[in-house]
């Protein structure tokens, strides 16, 4: 068994928060689940309850794994209501699929009605058949995800608002856009591309990749979270990943392995992901992902 590591050996000198993924689709997605789910989360003491993003799905998809997938904003304000403490994150919206004036004003509504618990995890995307079916030029992804980020600031932050944003064919004059923001909501950038890496360390308050396994860290995500921090050494600036693990079937031994070397490089935030499909197994996966965060010395709440 891995020896348990301490908060304090983190690179960044910041200590690990740990959060969960709720079941959002499949056959255990419910209102009622979701609710459930997110309560048991924050009883447990996770830092913050997470959801995901695709609207449309080809059959025969390898990922997601599910067509079955409730809307991520909506779920989000769902869970809002079901729960106090809770931080509330999108792992991950993808950004230019969607109107950013819209998706501005509706993280802000639930950012403000929740009580500023929101994080927002953003991506390019990557399904050019679910891009097509919105009517998205999938060529345009990176710019429009660039400008988007940059008209949600502007639109959180100044009032009125005038301004061109040519990707999107948007021009404000004399617009805004109430109520703003109380604060600033983190956006930590998804993706594990050169431009995404890019573009986590230019626009991002931090960066939220995946990891699949239990075996060890690729030598890529080790690549990569080496150049991150290396590029944003502050202590403000997250290093998150969303790791498939869950609690009843993959090797705890395992997971604690992976746990201590995400944090020797400089990996702040952990999200784990049961694959359970009743709700019942999800709520005891996520029991034992809780109870590895504490063995791991993790931080449970924000």
């Amino acid at each position: 068994m891995a020896s348990s590591p301490s908060p304090t050996s983190i690179a960044s000198g910041v200590a690990l928060t740990a959060g969960v993924h709720l079941p959002q689709a499949g056959p255990a997605a419910s209102g009622d689940n979701l609710a459930r789910a997110a309560v048991h989360a924050e009883d447990l003491g996770f830092a913050g309850a997470w959801l995901s993003d695709h609207l449309v799905v080809q059959q025969g998809a390898d990922y997601p794994p599910s067509a079955y997938q409730y809307e991520a904003l909506v779920s989000m304000t769902w869970v809002a209501a079901a729960t106090r403490r809770i931080e509330l994150g999108l792992s991950v919206i993808v950004l230019p699929m969607r109107p950013p004036v819209v998706t501005a004003k509706m993280l802000s509504s639930i950012d403000l009605l929740s009580g500023g618990r929101t994080i927002v995890g953003v991506a390019g995307g990557y399904l050019e058949a679910e891009f097509d079916t919105l009517g998205v030029p999938f060529a345009e992804r990176g710019p429009r995800t660039d400008e988007a980020l940059q008209m949600m600031r502007t639109l959180w932050t100044e009032d009125p608002v005038t301004g061109e944003f040519p990707v999107h064919g948007v021009r404000f004059a004399n617009m805004r856009m109430k109520p703003q923001p109380s604060r600033h909501i983190p956006i930590w950038v998804g993706g594990h591309a050169p431009p995404a890496l890019r573009r986590a360390i230019r626009s991002g308050d931090g960066w939220h990749g995946i990891l699949r396994g239990t075996s060890g860290l690729p030598a890529d995500l080790v690549e990569q979270l080496e150049k991150l921090r290396a590029e944003r050494p502050e202590r403000d600036f997250v290093l998150s990943v969303r790791a498939m693990w869950d609690g009843l079937e993959d090797d705890h031994d395992g997971i604690l392995r992976c746990i201590e070397h995400l944090q020797a490089l400089g990996v702040t935030h952990i999200v784990g992901e049961p694959r359970q499909r009743t709700l019942d197994d999800y709520l005891r996966s996520a029991e034992q992902l809780a109870a590895l965060f504490r063995r791991a010395g993790a931080t449970m709440t924000a």
